[in-house]
């Protein structure tokens, strides 16, 4: 069993423009690939989990989303930091058929990371979450993970999300990663 990184996408690996389907709007979040290498360094697999609600709102098609899924991993990959998988969830109670329903993949729900451990063999109580919102922080500690960081500018979301600790930037994130698995990583807003 090894442990994982896991990596929302809109917020974290790129900026959140709102539903972004296309490559000529997906703008990347500086320094992604740079914390991508430093998890390759670590061991650590690199999985993304990603709730897709635009496929439910029909924004897009869920080829679109895979389109676009497979130019990410090939840039991930150029970048020498091949992502393990990508997990996301195209389901929403409030979408169109058929993906109007609740799933325990969609997060909060821990169903994507489960998933990821029993397909990848993927050790839960030492693997780290970086997402940018308090859905992503509340899957990250229903899987049991050991760190969850709330990847956002402001400080003050750290209590709100129940994050471990607010990552300003990849730079951060860069350095927390080492110190989680060093052994040396603290909480609080870096």
């Amino acid at each position: 069993m090894r442990a994982a990184l896991f990596l929302d996408r809109d917020g974290v690996i790129n900026v959140d423009h709102g539903y972004v389907c296309r490559t000529e709007d997906f703008e990347w979040i500086p320094g992604v690939f740079d914390t991508a290498r430093t998890a390759v360094e670590i061991g650590l697999a690199l999985i993304v989990v990603t709730n897709q609600a635009g496929i439910a709102r029909g924004y897009y098609t869920e080829a679109q989303f895979l389109s676009l899924t497979q130019w990410m991993k090939d840039a991930f990959a150029n970048a020498g930091a091949a992502l393990t998988e990508v997990y996301f969830c195209p389901e929403h109670p409030e979408g169109l058929p058929p993906y109007n329903r609740f799933s325990g993949q969609r997060k909060p729900a821990p169903g994507m990371l489960l998933q990821a451990a029993r397909e990848h063999r993927i050790d839960l109580s030492a693997s780290v979450l970086i997402g940018d919102q308090p859905s992503d922080i509340a899957a990250g500690r229903a899987a049991g993970l050991k760190h969850v960081a709330l990847f956002s500018s402001s400080p003050e979301h750290h209590h709100a999300s129940k994050a471990d600790i607010v990552l300003g930037d990849h730079v951060a994130a860069c350095e927390w990663l080492r110190g989680v698995y060093r052994g040396t990583a603290h909480t609080g807003t870096s």
